[in-house]
């Protein structure tokens, strides 16, 4: 194929320095198309595909052991452990080809592909379409383009600079396209991500198909319209003369915060002085030209027509927001210029049936050109992502990749310094060894063990295994972290719980367990549960498992290997001062309480006894100079090839009695050894830290 083909009957170009197809504007190209915007695909005005039958497949994505899956999660230790270069585009690629979109426009909307990721795509993958802002050039996606190639079939739409399409026209082409894809293939989820105008095109299409399945990502809201400085501005451009527009335009340009965040993802890239100054010149001028592009070719009419139509979209918006029934998540920024975009979306929460948020108190307007802006992220964290009708959060599930993991890691580092764990685990043979050298690498392995108060030890120890072992654990957990039975309780938002699912924690369930076996997936489990992480004074160490063997068949079903763990150290960390029976006794306490249970889901109801209290509550704890966390993994327990051994309940609750024997074995073990260890409080472990090479130095521990 020769490159600057056209192909007959189809609005497609093929470009030599691009190497894809690109859709050729009506006014041509003189120079070739910017590679990260060349298409694989476009979609004509009726909204369909022109090579729709045509995307290639790809493996579905997993994080369990089984062949679909095992490159993206058993990576060696290095890969999470060190920096990566995401080899990412930038702001400064976002302003040059900005310029070549603005410079080469005209005819109608229209829609166009992304770099084709299809190499690395599931063939099942949802279908992803982007609504721009008032700037319509359909690029606003470009710094987070890569990571959701991967994830996503993406399609972006275009608005020239020129056209004059009203908000019902817009409306009308996006539901052509949302309907085509729907007829299609009506089990696949089409994902609507729009800002400021593009999310009031969402919402409108979303209104009008009720019947399709759409998740909605919308950032900053333009439904905030009558409430936002854009009538202001829009009343200053509609007065002024047109010799004075350009400097309009640049002020627009500056007031959204584009140059500052060119220099400030300049300076957070730590590079020599001299680099520094040479990166931040050649941003300054791709910034200065695409400016001057913008006010030489985008006329004031356009400028007021988008605005006016911003105005009119919010308006028809929120007097249909009763009929919006798509899952929504709201993505606002706490420094947005034009629009109160945190107000709003508290508002559209309330409004819409099905509605999370995510706030991002530092970030301004154009929320996916910040620096530190990970989109993929945020739909892991926030569990929207899916391939079918309803969410498997087993088989949906994305691993962390490296990069990423590392960002998401970066807050919860201190707890490395803080506790410094020490994990210890047991060899096939009996040795016990320093390290996860005793984890078995290939699953399905089920990690079963003591909850301390709170859940302290999550962290480390779900971070240890990615770091140590590249396996990734996952967590059964209580309802409560996925979902809310009533709005506006006073439990925490839902987005405190984003780091847990983000590292694939699920929801309790037997169906869930199942999934887990069966992709050969590690497993934490904690049989004590609730009233085991919220304990009582003088219960620390103490095991609150049900008295019937809760796990053994289902192991045994898949062959699975049941690692028995105990963990000491919250006793260092803090004091309990205030524990349940207490704060019973305190009436305001009380009432709270019983509104916290009120909106859980109680998952003991078949039990008796102190097992039975599952009620929430959050207990007053005096915190300590930090002592240190020991983890001690038992030798596993092999269950493959006892299947029909393990049905009979007998010799399973023999089992679970081994294992919770094992367990407080592991508990009493490491409380015995934690006293021979010199630097078991904090000031040691900082001095000598401090003369070994710094906070990320290994420090030594007890004798095994």
């Amino acid at each position: 194929m020769a490159a600057g083909t056209t192909f007959p009957g189809c609005n497609l170009r093929f470009s030599a320095s691009a190497a894809r197809l690109f859709h050729s504007p009506t006014s041509s190209y003189k120079d070739p198309p910017p590679a990260s915007i060349a298409c694989a695909a476009t979609i004509n005005k009726s909204g369909v595909f022109v090579d729709n039958q045509h995307r290639p497949a790809f493996p579905t994505i997993s994080d369990g052991g089984t062949s679909a899956s095992n490159s993206a999660t058993r990576r060696n230790t290095h890969s999470y452990g060190r920096e990566f270069d995401d080899g990412g585009l930038t702001l400064k690629d976002y302003l040059q080809q900005s310029k070549e979109m603005l410079r080469s426009d005209g005819g109608p909307p229209r829609w166009f592909c992304p770099l084709d990721f299809s190499e690395k795509r599931s063939q099942s993958s949802p279908l992803l379409l982007f609504l721009p802002g008032i700037d319509g050039v359909g690029l606003g996606l470009l710094l987070q383009q890569q990571n959701l190639g991967e994830i996503f079939d993406v399609c972006c739409l275009h608005i020239p600079l020129a056209d004059r399409s009203t908000f019902k026209d817009l409306v009308k082409l996006v539901e052509e396209t949302v309907r085509s894809e729907f007829c299609n293939a009506p089990k696949r989820p089409i994902y609507l991500v729009g800002e400021c105008l593009g999310a009031c095109l969402a919402l409108a299409v979303a209104a009008r198909n009720p019947d399709v399945d759409l998740v909605l990502i919308l950032a900053n809201p333009g439904t905030s319209f009558s409430k936002s400085r854009l009538q202001s501005i829009l009343a200053l451009i509609d007065v002024t003369p047109k010799t004075l527009y350009p400097p309009t335009v640049y002020m627009l340009s500056f007031i959204s915060g584009v140059p500052l965040k060119t220099a400030l993802a300049t300076f957070a890239k730590g590079l020599p002085l001299q680099q520094t100054v040479e990166e931040l010149s050649q941003n300054a001028g791709a910034l200065s030209s695409y400016v001057s592009v913008l006010a030489d070719v985008l006329p004031v009419e356009t400028l007021i027509w988008r605005l006016k139509m911003l105005h009119s979209a919010a308006a028809y918006v929120n007097s249909r927001l009763h009929a919006v029934k798509a899952q929504t998540l709201i993505l606002s920024s706490g420094n947005d210029e034009f629009l109160p975009s945190q107000e709003e979306g508290e508002r559209l929460r309330r409004v819409l049936p099905n509605c999370d948020i995510r706030q991002f108190s530092d970030s301004g307007h154009a929320l996916f050109l910040e620096n530190d802006m990970d989109l993929v992220c945020v739909i892991k964290k926030s569990g929207i992502y899916k391939r079918g009708a309803r969410r498997d959060c087993v088989t949906d599930y994305l691993p962390p990749k490296p990069l990423e993991f590392q960002k998401v890691y970066e807050p919860f580092r201190w707890t490395e310094v803080a506790v410094n764990p020490v994990m210890v685990s047991t060899l096939g043979n009996g040795e016990i060894v320093e390290g996860l050298a005793g984890i078995p690498q290939e699953g399905p392995v089920l990690v079963v063990g003591y909850h301390m108060m709170l859940g302290t030890e999550l962290v480390p120890l779900v971070s240890r295994f990615l770091l140590e072992k590249g396996i990734v654990l996952r967590g059964i957990g209580h309802p409560l972290m996925f979902s809310r039975q009533k709005e506006g309780g006073s439990l925490p938002e839902l987005s405190s719980y984003d780091p847990f699912r983000y590292m694939g924690a699920v929801p309790v369930s037997a169906s869930n367990f199942f999934k887990l076996m069966s992709s050969n997936s590690h497993v934490l489990l904690y049989p004590g549960g609730m009233r085991e992480a919220l304990h009582r004074k003088g219960e620390e160490y103490q095991l609150f498992w049900p008295e019937q063997s809760e796990f053994v068949r289902m192991a045994a079903r898949f062959g699975a290997k049941i690692v028995p763990f105990g963990v000491v150290g919250e006793d260092d960390v803090g004091e309990l001062l205030f524990d349940y029976h207490d704060l019973m006794k305190i009436p305001y306490f009380k009432n709270s309480i019983q509104k916290l249970t009120d909106e859980v889901v109680n998952l003991r109801n078949d039990v008796q006894g102190e097992l039975a209290n599952q009620d929430v509550h959050l207990p007053i704890i005096l915190p300590k100079l930090p002592g240190r966390f020991y983890y001690y993994f038992g030798k596993p327990i092999e269950t493959e090839g006892r299947k029909e051994e393990l049905k009979s309940r007998e010799k399973a609750q023999e089992v679970y009695t081994e294992v919770k024997s094992e367990v407080s074995k592991c508990i009493a073990y490491l409380k015995e050894k934690r006293e021979r260890d010199p630097y078991r409080s904090l000031l040691p472990r900082l001095l000598y830290q401090a003369t070994h090479g710094g906070f990320r130095s290994p420090v030594p521990t007890f004798e095994l």
